[in-house]
């Protein structure tokens, strides 16, 4: 406790503080937040402890407020401790936390509106749709203009013409704080097999029992991985702790909220990006309050201000959205397991293709390791297969148009003959290919000339829906020029993307039903249910997507998975790449055969005696992992080594070089430390930012940040160009 008139320390949420000192003008805690004020700003932080600025007693301002609520103390070890570990100052680590700016105001008196399905006359389109999709989302309940537009991601004129039509209905209200005290119990109705039994009790010891722990849930894609982690909740949460449940963004489905509610009798608290401010609001302060104590999330869900928190739960620990590369580089994986060591409780990770760093914690007796080899319900894995493109070339295939134009087809006859075969059961497929738009090159046949993003250093992909080049960097759309801009010849479409592979099964299989789902036609989470429902009510005969659909789903009509491309990914200069690969394919054959029908997938590939491909046809996970563990051992790489990236970034490129050139001859020499660079990013502009790399490695017991820190000490950065530290990265583009 700090007595009145103690000079204390202040964290501010932002990326540069480390602490400011401010007078108490009443009695406050360690960890309490307070409001207070910079150049007469208002600004709520924490206090981290005894004032050490060592200014005159004149300089030092008073705290304005003392709030009744405060971080506990293993909480303020983490932001101190993640602090150190991402090389993020303090204050850019309680931003994390502190990002609901309306959590100590009132509620204000605003503008809001409600949305009428049925106005008379107002025609829907794709745009509308997304807003009625917001308000789905947000239980339909009344929303600002501004949460419309950023929920919803369309531009205000949309906003103004439903007005205008009466869709959206004005309402001026004071918004009332939204109770999410459900009371959950054990409905029972999930009988657990032999094997879930075992792992669900291994983890029940660990809860009863208190302290850290670390438990793999590594249970193959359809074994009830989901029902084991529910009964970790249940103990938990009977045992008056709090529990976070953490999701990537595309596994929060209406299919998992359904048994979440089935299991428990109550609706999950969601938190995810898509909420609005007064919703924020109100669940950031009924988790600081303790009225929340279970929250279904993403990796964000980490820094709501816990009380009482018991158990985390990551479900796919592996997936690669638990990395932040905007505000501040970190991994949620990681710092939620250091968050459950700093409080002393049990962490769970899930998932059917566990990350090299979990598995090599498995092997050090780190972390436990509870195995689900069978299916729930008796379902049998798929058989899996490749086809060799080498030997099965596709054929062409007919538009039929004004004039019947022949194009070079994808899928191969043995695809396509599987394909029918399985329509004629009346059983559903999915073609798989992580390719969006219609043609990723966009070329001229004559002088070779390339479509590029000119604020970007990539090539513009052609998407036909659109009629427009789109860059997958920056989203700019250009116009596609009827012949080469540089010599005048023809312009030829390149490569297939899915909508092409969607116009060669619909000139294919003439009477199939497609659906088409990537981040451009699922543009909200109302349109991805919609899709759910008619693949589970059959109304979807041939499903053609991108990684949306590659987990966190579940068809039991679906018997046929055909990947268009297996030897996308299987060459990148990333030490990943195999890894990640293997992860993908493996959960996209996963969605095969999960109900009464066996499954069976099929590789597309001219590499098919390639090791990722081998595996997942044997069945040989751990034998893969193992030898590219080894690989990377001998490599010294993650997560046998420790890595931390540098970008540096200008949009001018004599500036960047200059300061690369400064930091490299600044960059310390120290024994068993390499410091590789500068070099230009593999994506070289972005955004038109210019983008140089440097790379520090160490073995796995280096201590590399103090190196970083003093190397960046030594050199002031411009004004104009930006630095990011990025710790383990896991992209290198």
């Amino acid at each position: 406790m700090f007595n009145t008139g103690t000079v204390v320390k202040v964290i501010l949420p932002n990326v540069v503080n480390s602490g400011y000192d401010y007078r108490l003008m009443s009695d406050a805690d360690l960890g309490n937040f307070v409001r207070v004020t910079v150049m007469n700003r208002p600004y709520i932080g924490i206090i981290y402890g005894i004032g050490d600025s060592n200014l005159p007693p004149e300089k030092i301002k008073n705290i304005s407020e003392v709030f009744p609520y405060k971080l506990d103390v293993a909480t303020l070890q983490w932001i101190q401790k993640m602090s150190e570990w991402t090389l993020m100052a303090l204050g850019g680590v309680l931003r994390l936390i502190l990002n609901v700016p309306d959590a100590f105001n009132p509620p204000r008196t605003e503008q809001l509106y409600s949305y009428d399905a049925d106005a008379a006359g107002a025609k829907m389109t794709p745009r509308r749709q997304m807003v009625s999709d917001a308000f789905e989302l947000n239980g339909n309940e009344p929303m600002s203009a501004s949460d419309i537009q950023n929920i919803a991601r369309v531009g205000l004129a949309v906003v103004k013409s439903m007005i205008a039509q009466g869709m959206l209905i004005p309402t001026v209200v004071r918004p009332r704080a939204q109770s999410f005290a459900y009371k959950y119990s054990d409905i029972g109705n999930i009988e657990l097999n032999a094997e879930q039994r075992t792992a669900a009790d291994k983890i029940g010891q660990d809860i009863a029992r208190g302290g850290f722990s670390v438990n793999v849930l590594d249970g193959i894609t359809g074994s009830g991985k989901t029902q084991v982690y529910f009964d970790s909740v249940w103990r938990a949460y009977s045992a008056g702790r709090s529990v976070l449940l953490m999701m990537p963004e595309i596994a929060l489905t209406a299919q998992f909220m359904k048994r979440f509610e089935s299991r428990f009798g109550a609706p999950p608290v969601v938190w995810h990006s898509n909420l609005t401010a007064a919703r924020r609001r109100d669940i950031w302060r009924g988790v600081m309050t303790g009225e929340i104590r279970i929250v279904v999330g993403t990796r964000s869900a980490l820094f709501l201000p816990w009380q009482n928190l018991g158990l985390i739960v990551i479900d796919e620990e592996h997936d690669s959205s638990y990395k932040q590369e905007d505000m501040g580089n970190y991994h949620g994986r990681d710092m939620a397991i250091l968050r459950a060591k700093l409080a002393n409780i049990p962490v769970v990770l899930a998932s059917a293709t566990p990350s090299e760093e979990t598995m090599h914690n498995i092997e050090l007796g780190r972390f436990g390791h509870l195995v689900l080899r069978s299916r729930y319900g008796g379902a049998e894995m798929p058989t899996i297969e490749t086809i060799d493109l080498r030997e099965h070339r596709p054929d062409e295939y007919t538009i039929k148009s004004e004039t019947e134009d022949k194009r070079t087809g994808a899928l191969s006859p043995l695809l396509c003959s599987e394909i029918q075969a399985t329509l004629e059961k009346h059983q559903q497929v999915m073609l798989f290919i992580n390719r969006r738009g219609f043609a990723p090159i966009v070329q001229c046949k004559k002088c070779g000339w390339v479509s590029t993003c000119p604020d970007c250093s990539v090539g513009m992909t052609y998407h036909k829906k659109l009629g427009k080049l789109l860059c997958h960097i920056c989203g700019r759309m250009m116009t596609l020029p009827n012949v080469c801009p540089d010599c005048g010849g023809d312009i030829s479409m390149r490569g297939a993307g899915l909508e092409k592979i969607e116009e060669e099964v619909l000139a294919r299989f003439t009477n199939a039903r497609t659906a088409l789902v990537s981040s451009d036609t699922m543009m909200s989470h109302g349109a991805l249910e919609r899709l759910v429902t008619k693949m589970e009510r059959g109304e979807i005969d041939i499903v053609i997507g991108t990684q949306i659909l590659a987990k966190g789903h579940h068809f039991p009509n679906l018997t046929l998975v055909g990947v268009v491309d297996a030897d996308m990914g299987l060459f990148g200069t990333d030490f990943r790449a195999a890894e990640h690969t293997f992860q993908q394919l493996f959960q996209v054959a996963g969605r095969a055969g999960r109900g009464q029908n066996p499954g069976r997938v099929l590789l597309q590939t001219y590499q098919p005696s390639h090791p990722v491909l081998m595996a997942i046809c044997a069945g040989n996970r751990d034998e893969f992992l193992h030898n590219d563990m080894v690989a990377r051992a001998a490599a010294k790489m993650p997560p046998f080594g420790q890595l931390i990236a540098l970008i540096i970034e200008s949009k001018k490129e004599n500036t960047l070089k200059k300061f690369c050139d400064e930091l490299a001859h600044a960059k310390p020499n120290t024994n068993g430390v390499r410091i590789m660079g500068p070099v230009m990013a593999q994506i070289y502009q972005v955004r038109g930012l210019f983008r140089m790399r440097f790379l520090v490695a160490g073995d796995e017991k280096a201590l590399l940040q103090p190196l970083v820190e003093l190397w960046l000490s030594r050199v002031q950065a411009p004004a104009n160009v930006r630095l990011k530290i990025d710790v383990n990265p896991q992209s290198f583009m």
